[in-house]
C-alpha cells in the first residue's frame, strides 16, 4: 500500500488506531478532527504506543518515527478528503451526524475513492441513504484497537457494488487487516452479534444465581478464547467429534436446543451490574485505574499478536 493516501476522519479512540494501521503499511495519513487539542492528542498517543509496537514486531518494518511522520494532521475536512483513496470515518454513533459527515466528504471526495464508515451498530443503508455514490460507500467496522486486532467488518448496502466490496477486501489485506465480508447488512453485523450472544447469557448466569462475575471471566479467558484465540466456534466443533462438524451436530445439538429453552429470557443488565458484576470489577480494577488496566491490555494484545504470528511461521495456520 505504499503511497496510497488515506483520510481518517475523525481523531478519537478509533481514528488514531486507524492512522497508524494505514502508516504502517505505507499509506500516507491524513487525519482529520474539528478539535485540534483532539489531533494533538492522537499524535501523542500515537508516539507513546511506537516503541511497544516496534519491540513485537507489528509495526510492519517501519520505525515509531516513520509512523508518526506519515500521519499529517489538519482541522479542515476538505484538505484532508481531497485526493484520498480511501477515506476512513470515525463520527459519533448518531445517523444525522455521519449523514451530515458524508454529505462534506462526497463533495471533496475523488469520485473513485472508497468511503467507509466505522459505524458498530448504524446500517449502511442508513448512512449512505442520500449518498451522491453509494456504490463506493460501506461500512468498514473495527475490532477496539484496530491497530491491535485485525479483524474488521466489512458491511455492504444493497447498493454497495461488488467491485467496491472486493477492493475493500484487498485494501484491508494489504494493510494487515483481517476482513469478514458480509454478504447482506443486518443490525449488529457478526461480532456484536456474537459477542451480544455471549453477554446476554454471561450476565444471565450471574444474574440468576449460577456463578460469579469472576467465574465468567475465567470460563472465557482461560477456558473457550485460548481456542478461539486462532480457531473458531466452527472449526473448534469441527475438532472435537471423530468424524467433524457434522459429527458433533449428531451428538450434541439436541443437548444445545435443550439449554437454548433456558435461555431464551434475558435479565436486565443493569440490575446484574448492581447486583455484584461492578463490585467483583472494582476489587480488581478501580474506576481511576481503568485507564492503566488499558495500557495493560493492549501491551497483552501485542504480546498476543507476536506469539500467533510466530505460531503461524513455526506450527502453520
Amino acid at each position: 500500500m505504499k503511497d496510497m493516501t488515506v483520510a481518517i476522519v475523525g481523531a478519537g479512540l478509533i481514528g488514531r488506531s486507524w492512522a497508524i494501521t494505514f502508516a504502517r503499511a505505507g499509506c500516507k495519513v491524513r487525519l482529520n478532527d474539528p478539535e485540534s487539542a483532539a489531533l494533538d492528542a492522537a499524535r501523542q498517543f500515537i508516539a507513546s504506543v511506537g516503541e511497544d509496537l516496534q519491540a513485537n514486531g507489528l509495526l510492519g518494518g517501519c520505525t515509531p518515527d516513520e509512523v508518526l511522520d506519515a500521519v499529517r494532521t489538519t482541522v479542515d475536512l476538505g484538505e484532508a478528503v481531497s485526493g484520498a483513496g480511501w477515506v476512513q470515518e470515525n463520527g459519533p454513533e448518531k445517523i444525522d451526524i455521519k449523514r451530515a459527515i458524508f454529505g462534506e466528504i462526497e463533495a471533496h471526495a475523488a469520485p473513485e475513492a472508497i468511503l467507509a464508515s466505522s459505524s458498530s451498530a448504524l446500517l449502511p443503508s442508513a448512512i449512505f441513504e442520500a449518498a451522491a455514490r453509494p456504490e463506493r460507500c460501506l461500512v468498514a467496522h473495527p475490532i477496539n484497537p484496530p491497530y491491535l486486532v485485525p479483524a474488521v467488518e466489512l458491511v455492504p448496502s444493497d447498493r454497495t457494488s461488488d467491485a467496491t466490496m472486493a477492493e475493500a477486501e484487498r485494501v484491508m489485506t494489504a494493510v494487515g487487516q483481517s476482513p469478514m465480508v458480509m454478504k447482506r447488512e443486518i443490525d449488529g453485523f457478526i461480532v456484536n452479534r456474537l459477542q451480544g450472544a455471549l453477554l446476554h447469557e454471561a450476565f444471565r448466569l450471574v444474574a440468576e444465581g449460577y456463578a460469579g462475575a469472576d467465574d465468567i471471566d475465567r470460563a472465557l479467558a482461560d477456558g473457550l478464547a485460548l481456542r478461539w484465540s486462532f480457531i473458531g466456534p466452527f472449526e473448534t466443533i469441527d475438532l472435537n467429534a471423530p468424524g467433524g462438524v457434522a459429527d458433533y451436530v449428531a451428538r450434541y445439538e439436541g443437548m444445545y436446543a435443550e439449554m437454548f429453552e433456558g435461555m431464551k429470557h434475558r435479565v436486565d443488565w443493569a440490575d446484574a451490574v448492581k447486583g455484584g458484576i461492578e463490585a467483583a470489577r472494582r476489587e480488581h480494577t478501580t474506576v481511576s485505574g481503568l485507564n492503566d488496566r488499558q495500557v495493560w491490555r493492549d501491551r497483552r494484545l501485542m504480546a498476543l499478536r507476536k506469539h500467533k504470528r510466530d505460531a503461524d511461521k513455526d506450527i502453520g495456520r
